[in-house]
């Protein structure tokens, strides 16, 4: 069993909504990795501005982001951009997620490819 988690929530926006979407998704990946299951977590979309967020020493969810950190694969190089968290990412040391070709961006992670690698997708 393989599972990719995409995170999508903006914490800009709906403050609380957004930050009990991205606790499921970083609890569901302590679930998986703590049952030795192969989990990877991509931030996608606005999400991509939770790097700076869960970075911070004094945000609610830090430490259960640091019992995570090593499943996070990359983050949507292309939605880093478009909303403004490129050199937040940057700093953070995560990379880039490029290889679906989105015109117009630098690319996106491919979902295609996690389906087609037999990954379940889950979203939040």
């Amino acid at each position: 069993m393989k599972t990719a988690i995409i995170v999508l929530s903006d914490p800009t926006h709906g403050k609380e909504e957004a930050l009990g979407r991205v606790f499921n998704a970083l609890a569901t990946a302590f679930d998986y990795k703590e049952n030795g299951t192969e989990v990877q977590v991509l931030f996608n979309g606005t999400g991509t501005r939770w790097i700076a967020e869960l970075s911070n020493p004094e945000n609610p969810i830090h430490d259960l982001f640091e019992a995570v950190k090593d499943k996070v694969v990359g983050i949507s190089c292309g939605c880093a951009d478009v909303f403004g968290a490129a050199e937040d990412v940057e700093k953070s040391g995560f990379d880039f997620l490029t290889e679906n070709k989105v015109p117009g961006t630098r690319g996106l992670p491919s979902v295609y490819r996690l389906a087609s690698e037999g990954f379940t997708v889950l979203t939040f």
